[in-house]
């Protein structure tokens, strides 16, 4: 994908199946890169009928110009810490542009965020006007001047065992509602960070917190992209089916289970 300046962004895209147009959601990766784990949450983003768009922030970043899948974990996360965030924006912008331009979908979009991602998810409420909605999974809020700037509803799941992130929530949350802004969080007792990935973890806490943390993300982005709410009241199997097959420990990266590799711009199918 172009994103302007000669810069080019790999992009994994998954559509759903339906018979409009549908809109879109920017999925914002961990601080470990475009993993396998992200392009299969982003299948199921897509099975819930969303054209679910995942750059590869590190695009062009890694050795001999190449992205994610040519570094392992701790590369990626060197190479996220230097990444400029004045960039970062003018990377999901573009991805936005290409997104939203799609002949099968709609100009309205959302933005979720995972870790790291999480982080930019809110921040990037504050820089793009036209956002819809943005979900924030175990991210830190931005400043408190960014704040004033968002415009979009902002969804946080958190961890309630994730300490060095949820003490971030209580004053961002406070200054949100002083500013007459709509932010929505829930901290899962027990879960740590990362649970959506590492649902094996605190004793069943993290399984727990998906279980409850999807059907919910999923009900706010059809409430303000659709006009509608969730169908079900639990997440998907095949959620559950991707994601715990995916789940790893912090750190290390699942084998490769994506259905195909990943091109410069990548467009499948959701099931």
């Amino acid at each position: 994908m172009d994103a302007g300046g000669g810069d080019k962004v790999d992009v994994w895209v998954v559509y759903p199946e339906r018979g409009d147009r549908a809109p879109v959601v920017l999925v914002i990766h961990e601080i470990f890169g475009l993993s396998d784990w992200v392009r299969a949450t982003s299948d199921q983003l897509a099975a819930e009928g969303f054209i679910a768009v995942a750059p590869d922030l590190i695009s062009g970043k890694a050795p001999g110009g190449k992205g994610s899948r040519s570094v392992s974990p701790d590369v990626a996360r060197s190479l996220i810490a230097a990444l400029d965030p004045a960039e970062i924006v003018r990377r999901l912008d573009a991805t936005v542009k290409y997104a939203t331009s799609l002949p099968a979908a709609l100009p309205r979009f959302a933005v979720v965020g995972f870790c790291w991602g999480g982080g930019v998810s809110f921040a990037y409420a504050s820089e793009q006007a036209g956002l819809s909605a943005a979900v924030v999974c175990y991210g830190t809020p931005p400043s408190t001047r960014a704040l004033g700037r968002i415009r979009a509803p902002v969804l946080g799941l958190y961890g309630g065992s994730d300490a060095r992130v949820d003490m971030t929530v209580p004053p961002a949350a406070q200054e949100m509602k002083r500013l007459g802004k709509s932010f929505d969080y829930t901290m899962f007792e027990g879960a740590g960070h990362a649970f959506f990935r590492a649902q094996d973890g605190q004793a069943g806490a993290n399984l727990k917190a998906t279980q409850q943390a999807w059907p919910r993300m999923i009900r706010f982005l059809k409430k303000n992209l659709e006009g509608g709410i969730a169908s079900s009241d639990g997440p998907r199997r095949e959620l559950l089916a991707a994601v715990v097959s995916l789940k790893t420990v912090c750190g290390h990266e699942p084998a490769s289970s994506a259905r195909t590799a990943l091109l410069p711009v990548e467009e499948v199918h959701g099931d």
